[in-house]
């Protein structure tokens, strides 16, 4: 009865006594609960006795309870504790197990049917789990961007597999497994060969029996080529065939970027018999790629591709950016929708600073969208009408312009896109169907729910997308939506569309606060009324400026043909995913960059053809994002675009060329393809016919194509084969050649001559060449003979009927366009010996792009030849030579190579020089060689050149001249070229050299080429010659002026006559000296002017009055005197003058008036002239003149008009000789005009005048002497020599002073007329007078 004292637990770790207690405890807990039971029953029938013990019964409990607990405890204490030991058991076991990956079963090779699939597998043991990768002949296998289903990977507890399905021949390949982990890594490799099938039939059921009865399929002819296009312009990309294309080849598919092309509007397909064609019939740059095209076969399909390359097409203003590109519509809605497009590859030259954009309604009508430009390349349109199809256009602008549009979207109707999950169809009784709509079943909602989920689908530096759920459930009615928002953290909302209800579930905002956070609720509305506001949106701020990505790295570039350029470049690091890529190119030695590629990239690899071969490029790629078009990379290294250097084709064509008794002298053909580098030798191999074996006859390379092999076995069959070798590697083995027989040739006839081979091909001629031959029999060689055949014949036919005596003979009149093959046959006193081995088919024209031998003259006056090739390796040399003999004499002649050019300079060139020079570029395929033929015409021309080079002279512009200054001073001048700063001068005067002094000054202008002296007092001692050395670096002259006798006298004296005029007007003098007119009133008025006009009027004039009239003027400075003869003149005639006209020279003398009593006589050199066909004289009441017609130097002289009034004889003499006749030549300009017009109001005027000159003037007109512009009622009209104005419906405004200048470069002259306009009924003034 005593109770009993509870366990005591300690927090601690359990021994190993505790776990044994614990198995104590464990029997005693499960008797406790026996006992418990037994207990309970006994209880039980105490009480049903009526005796309780209660004492005990509560002692119990307290001892039952104190148990069960204690036991729970240790429990949960022991299971701890095995958990922590299980762990740190499991830790110790994965710490041990821990290995770099081991191939447990390695891969194994395969050899499978065509269209069969092979899974390759392998085990491997790792831990931990290794990274698995697998690869086929060294790139990666992605699974992404093979076609479907091509490959599947997997990996099931440590066994690797790779399944293939449906193997074509390109997976021929060796595969192989990578196995990473931490510690280490383990590869295993297996080849794989598929093999075609052609089934299991025989005989007239077998496949290559059906084959036989089908006939040959067709194939490719050519191969397909880049083909470049303008935006907006047609393109084809036609393919040809070598036969007809079979029935079941017929069906030719073509592909864009793997896209299958289907025939269309747009896209034309076409099959003939040995064609197939795609025509795009307007180009975009949507329509740049990769073009491919299948012809199906029987074992599959034959593909060809080539890239097609679309320009920008050429922009309305210079400098618009190129047009947008790939427009796309995403997210569409009722009324609203997401659009995108890629920015253009072509910036214009200035950066893209925006974008518009334009919509169409189903019309050929564009709307502008926006006003202001969209910044990056994404952006939302609202405002569209449900049901309503739409298109969309955008255009790029810059600082200089606004680009071409882009290619519209495709059409887009706006209409909600859950519409189709709202209808649901029940089908019923065999395909019948039930179609319910959700909006049937949407109960009676007045006032709507409010929306739900707002948030932000989409954030951008400049608008911020807001996207809801509609509230469910939503009503019949339709909805519409209003937009409030808020700056985070306040509760003061503003509506945003209050004027315009939304009725999508998106809306765009524009114009957020940068840097501000805002929240926003919608509210939904029906007719019925507004909903209450959904719950606000998270903080949302407007995003940051979405930058444009940064360029590619490594950018490099690899030789691909002799007109493309493979680059390559790393793709951006993860994260970083641009649109594509854009690569330009660049020449060396340029600044303009070529755009490459208008529509983007995805891959970091492009082919980029269309270059100019052995030009040098450098290249550069840019990113592509919703943000544009990122910086340049770093340009690549530059290179010099020619073929890639791979290994060459085999030797052919072998030819025994000698024979003893045990050696043979064996010759061959270089290959055909040199693989783009120099041929470093040969590796010839020999085989006896008795034996198995193949024998290599050398083992270091040969450089000639010509091999003595000894150590032979008389009477045995030999045949030979050979294989090149350059920097690549060493290419194919030849097929074996003819079984040569090694038996002494003793023949008298010589052996066959070798290596035929032919340059300078041309249209209708080209050049043979060959080697003579090594064995030459009786006797030497003494000719040969040219054998020629049409390819595909066997006919030969012989070319010179007489020998040729050289190793080279040029081969002429052949038809152009021809194949031709030829032969040699090398000639004896015994005979005519075998016909060498044949040469390569040539087809006789002259190939493009191949230039000639360039004759020129270098700075230095060297004479040289030049010669440009369009192709060449980095190998390749110019060979020169002369007459065809070999290289010129290199004491003649030196070569400087630069580039694709070479220059053969003649060091002192002379008749030794004559011959025809010729010229070969080694190492290339294609042979590039040409020839010149240098004559004693071209030398001398040529040498006269070099003198002038080598001896420059100075340019005269304008030779010495002398001018007398106001002063007095003499200025003797001349003008040259333009001189260089160091060009040097040195005046020489009657032998010694002057030098610039204050009374003679020399002036040198060395950038204008003027020289000048300056001789302030003009005397005796200033008589000689003057003398001009020049010198200009190499280039020197000298030009003499004699001043002496008349020339000298001439020049003294007017220099002395103005320096007296000179000094005379330093005091008071006569500004017009003494001259005499007469009035109307037939006096005699005489006029002198000082600083006023004074004036002596004779009024009765009488014979008295003749004399010397003489005016004088003086003050305490001076006096000056003026005088006037009249004592021989005659008083009412003026002096004779000159006028220049169209036909000639007019003398003439106006006088007051004129009878017919008075007469006139015109003398020459005092010989009396009379009118005929050259001379014409008459008289008007107010002239007595004479024409000279079609004036010549005989014409020059002193010409006297004798005028007898019936008593005195009068005499007015000029002189027309030296500069008078050369200023008084026929004028090269003459006008005749109307003089006045009156005209009324709204009449039509026309002003009319003859003009002549030759060449023809110009013509301009004036009205109060402002430039008339012709328009509106102004026109002009020019037909030969008559010249017409006219102005319609006149107004006052036409009234005014109109005048004609016409003007060529002899001369010009001004015409006028008045014109006065006046209102109907008016009577005009002018008339009035008259």
């Amino acid at each position: 009865d005593v109770p009993m004292k509870p366990f005591d637990f300690i927090e601690s770790a359990f021994s190993e006594g505790n776990l044994f207690c614990r198995n104590i405890l464990d029997p005693l807990c499960s008797r406790l609960g026996e006992s418990k039971l037994r207990r309970e029953a006994t209880i039980i029938e105490l009480e049903k006795r009526g005796q309780k013990r209660v004492r005990f019964g509560n002692e119990m409990e307290k001892l039952e309870k104190a148990v069960i607990r204690n036991c729970r405890l240790l429990r949960v204490k022991a299971d701890r504790k095995a958990l922590e030991k299980a762990r740190r058991e499991k830790e110790y076991i994965e710490l041990l197990s821990s290995r770099p990956p081991l191939i447990w079963i390695p891969l194994r090779v395969h050899a499978v049917w065509e269209r069969m699939g092979v899974k390759l597998t392998c085990t491997i043991l790792a831990s931990p789990l290794p990274q698995v990768t697998w690869y086929k002949n060294g790139v990666r296998i992605d699974p992404r961007l093979a076609p479907a289903g091509k490959y599947r990977i997997q990996n099931k507890f440590g066994m690797l597999t790779l399944d293939i399905n449906r193997c074509s021949l390109e997976d021929s390949a060796e595969y192989s497994v990578e196995v990473k982990n931490p510690y280490g890594e383990a590869y295993s490799f297996a080849t794989v060969l598929v093999q075609k099938y052609y089934g299991k039939e025989s005989g007239f059921d077998s496949e290559i029996y059906k084959r036989s009865l089908i006939g040959q399929e067709a194939d490719f002819a050519f191969s397909l080529k880049p083909l470049f296009s303008r935006e907006k312009e047609p393109f084809t990309l036609s393919c040809f065939f070598s036969s007809d294309l079979l029935q079941h080849q017929r069906d030719i598919t073509w592909f864009r970027d793997g896209e299958f092309l289907k025939d269309s509007d747009r896209h034309q397909i076409k099959c003939l018999d040995r064609e197939a064609s795609l025509t795009v019939l307007c180009a975009y740059k949507e329509d740049e790629g990769f073009y491919t095209v299948r012809v199906p076969t029987l074992d599959g399909y034959n593909e060809q591709s080539a890239y097609v390359f679309v320009r920008d097409a050429a922009a309305a203003t210079a400098g618009a950016p190129g047009s947008p590109l790939n427009v796309k519509c995403h997210d569409v809605n009722k009324d609203c929708l997401l659009l995108s497009w890629v920015a253009p590859s072509d910036s214009g030259g200035s950066p893209i600073f925006g974008y518009f954009i334009e919509r169409s309604a189903g019309t050929d009508e564009w709307v502008p969208y926006n006003e202001m430009p969209v910044k990056t390349c994404r952006c939302p349109v609202l405002c569209l009408m449900e049901g309503k199809t739409y298109q969309f256009r955008v255009k790029a602008v810059n600082h200089s312009g606004i680009s071409n549009p882009s290619k519209a979207s495709d059409p887009v109707t706006m209409k909600d896109p859950n519409e189709e999950k709202r209808v649901m169809t029940i089908p019923y009784d065999d395909g019948k169907k039930i179609t319910i709509s959700k909006d049937e079943l949407e109960g009676k909602i007045k006032i709507p729910l409010p929306p739900t989920n707002v948030h932000a689908s989409e954030i951008r530096e400049d608008y911020v997308a807001l996207s809801w759920d509609e509230p469910d459930p939503r009503g019949k009615e339709p909805l519409s939506y209003y937009v409030e928002k808020s700056i985070a953290g306040s509760n003061s909302w503003q509506n945003v569309n209050l004027e315009t209800a939304v009725n999508s579930p998106r809306f765009a905002l524009f114009d957020l606060v940068k840097g501000k956070s805002y929240c926003f609720r919608v509210r939904s509305a029906n007719k019925y009324g507004v909903s209450e506001p959904s719950l606000p949106s998270e903080p949302i701020t407007a995003g940051t400026r979405l930058a444009p990505l940064p360029p590619p790295s490594q950018v490099l570039a690899f030789r691909d043909t002799k007109t493309s350029v493979v680059v390559h470049w790393d793709k951006l690091k993860e994260g970083q995913e641009p649109l594509g890529y854009y690569v330009y190119c660049r020449e060396v030695g340029t600044d303009e960059w070529q755009t490459v590629n208008n529509k983007p990239v995805t891959c970091n690899k492009f082919t980029v053809p269309g270059l100019q071969p052995g030009k040098e490029y450098v290249f550069c790629v840019k990113s592509v994002n919703e943000a544009g078009v990122g910086d340049s990379s770093p340009e690549s290294d530059p290179i010099i675009v020619r073929p890639a250097i791979s290994r060459p084709s085999a030797p052919r064509d072998f030819a025994l060329l000698s024979c003893g008794k045990n050696d043979m002298t064996i010759g061959w053909k270089a290959p055909k393809r040199k693989g783009g580098g120099k041929i470093l030798g040969y590796f010839l191999d020999q085989h006896d016919a008795a034996e198995l074996d193949w024998h290599e006859v050398n083992i270091r390379p040969m450089a000639q194509r010509v091999y003595k092999v000894t150590n032979l076995n008389e009477g045995h069959f030999y045949e030979f084969r050979a294989c090149a070798t350059n920097m690549a590697g060493v290419g194919k083995v030849s097929e074996p050649s003819d079984l040569f027989k090694c038996e002494e040739w003793t023949m008298p006839q010589p052996g066959p001559p070798y290596d035929v081979r032919f340059t300078e091909v041309r249209d209708a001629n080209l050049m043979l060449h060959w080697e003579a031959p090594l064995y030459t029999g009786a006797g030497p060689v003494t000719g040969y003979y040219i054998d020629v055949c049409e390819e595909g014949s066997e006919e030969w036919k012989q070319l010179n009927k007489q020998p040729t005596a050289s190793t080279h003979m040029r081969a002429s009149d052949l038809e152009m366009g021809k194949c031709y093959i030829f032969r040699v046959r090398a000639l004896n006193k015994a005979g005519i010996g075998p016909p060498s081995i044949p040469s390569d088919p040539v087809v006789v024209e002259t190939k493009p792009g191949i230039n000639e031998i360039e004759l020129g003259v270098d700075k230095e006056g060297f004479l040289y030849m030049a010669f440009e090739t369009p192709d060449m390796c980095d190998s390749s040399e110019f060979i020169w030579s002369k007459d065809y003999e070999g290289p010129p004499d290199p004491n003649r002649v030196r070569t400087e190579d630069k580039g694709n050019k070479s220059k053969l300079i003649l060091k002192n060139a002379s008749e030794k020089d004559l011959g025809t020079y010729s010229v070969e570029v080694t190492d290339v395929d294609d042979e590039i060689s040409a020839s010149h033929t240098l004559t004693q015409e071209e030398l001398d021309n040529l040498r006269k050149i070099s003198h002038e080079i080598r001896n420059p002279l100075i340019e005269l512009i304008s030779g010495w001249n002398i001018d007398v200054l106001e002063k007095g001073e003499v200025r003797l001048w001349l003008e040259v070229e333009k001189l260089s700063p160091e060009a040097e001068l040195h005046l020489i005067f009657n032998g010694k050299e002057l030098s610039s002094t204050p009374t003679h000054k020399i002036n040198f202008d060395r950038a204008n080429g003027l020289i000048e002296l300056i001789i302030q007092d003009f005397c005796d001692d200033d008589k000689g010659t003057y003398t001009a050395q020049l010198q200009d670096g190499k280039a020197k002259n000298q030009f003499t002026l004699a001043l002496v006798d008349d020339s000298f006298d001439k020049v003294e004296a007017e220099a002395a006559a103005k320096r007296r005029d000179w000094r005379r007007k330093q005091g008071p003098h006569f500004i017009e000296n003494l001259q005499w007119k007469v009035t109307e009133n037939c006096e005699v008025l005489l006029t002198c002017k000082v600083s006023i006009t004074i004036q002596l009027l004779l009024c009765i004039i009488t014979k008295e009055d003749k004399g010397i009239y003489k005016a004088v003027v003086s003050d305490d400075r001076g006096e000056d005197i003026t005088e006037l003869d009249l004592s021989k003149e005659a008083l009412s005639a003026k002096p004779l003058k000159v006028q220049p006209t169209a036909e000639g020279i007019r003398i003439y003398s106006e006088v007051k008036y004129y009878t017919d009593y008075m007469k006139t006589t015109w003398y020459h050199k005092y010989k009396r002239l009379e009118s005929g066909e050259r001379l014409k004289s008459g008289s008007t009441m107010d002239q007595i003149w004479l024409h000279i017609l079609n004036p010549m130097d005989s014409d020059k002289g002193k010409y006297t008009l004798e005028i007898f009034d019936g008593k005195d004889s009068h005499r007015l003499s000029t002189d027309l000789s030296g500069k008078a006749f050369e200023d008084a030549m026929p004028l090269a300009v003459n006008c005749h005009c109307n003089a006045v017009f009156t005209i009324f109001l709204k009449q039509t005027l026309c002003l009319t005048c003859c003009i002549s000159g030759d060449p023809y003037p110009e013509i301009s007109w004036f009205k109060n002497e402002k430039l008339v512009v012709f328009k509106d009622r102004y026109k002009m009209d020019v037909k030969g020599i008559v010249v017409t104005i006219t102005i319609e419906k006149v107004c006052s405004d036409d009234t005014g002073k109109y005048s004609i200048y016409v003007k060529n470069k002899y001369g010009s002259e001004t015409g006028q007329v008045t014109i006065s306009v006046y209102k109907h009924g008016e009577e005009p003034i002018e008339l009035w007078e008259k």
